[in-house]
């Protein structure tokens, strides 16, 4: 990334449920990006549809939609990621995704799309603890792969209270944790001036 560049960021939810609170979460998260200075892709899961992970699958032609994946990732300083907890863990949706674009291919080493990026995490739950636990495991995953994750994990409770009808966060407190923890992964990203990515 070039100084007079915009930092560019990828936000997605690991939930496939189209009304999910997590997605209104992660497009919150866009929005304050973008006023943030940085130029943003919203990515759906559900328009990315992949096979479970097999190495048999990969060995027959990497899927096109795992391919498409990688090169939004290669192309993107930093991610904002709203992780829903499945059973205390992440969800299937996301853990497969991952380990579809770690892959290495005819264009990509292992995990160079994730490697020197910057990433916040955060969740929100009806329950009282918001998420926390698939924050902690999305956390272990991540950082081995080379992402560097903003210090600050939001996991919201509540999450039935969070939202207006239009998908809008209404809980200003919250809002301002989450504008606190993408603003700090902006400034992660202007900091490194073009070390945050390592793939062109």
């Amino acid at each position: 990334m070039s100084n007079n560049q915009k930092p560019r960021l990828l936000a997605l939810a690991g939930s496939l449920r189209q009304d999910s609170y997590n997605r209104q979460l992660a497009a919150a998260a866009a929005q304050m990006a973008r006023e943030a200075g940085a130029e943003v892709t919203e990515v759906n899961l559900r328009d990315f549809p992949l096979p479970l992970f097999d190495e048999d699958i990969e060995a027959a032609g990497v899927p096109e939609q795992a391919r498409k994946l990688k090169d939004l990732f290669a192309s993107a300083d930093g991610l904002l990621i709203a992780s829903p907890e499945y059973n205390g863990s992440v969800t299937a949706a996301l853990k497969n995704l991952i380990d579809w674009v770690s892959r290495p291919d005819d264009r990509y080493g292992r995990a160079e799309v994730f490697q020197g990026r910057r990433a916040a995490l955060f969740a929100t739950s009806p329950g009282g603890l918001g998420g926390m636990r698939g924050l902690n495991h999305l956390r272990d995953i991540l950082q081995p792969l080379g992402t560097w994750i903003a210090p600050t994990m939001l996991a919201v409770p509540g999450a039935m209270n969070l939202f207006n009808e239009e998908g809008r966060m209404i809980d200003e407190a919250m809002a301002a944790q989450l504008r606190n923890v993408v603003q700090e992964t902006v400034d992660a990203i202007a900091v490194t001036t073009g070390a945050a990515k390592s793939v062109a």
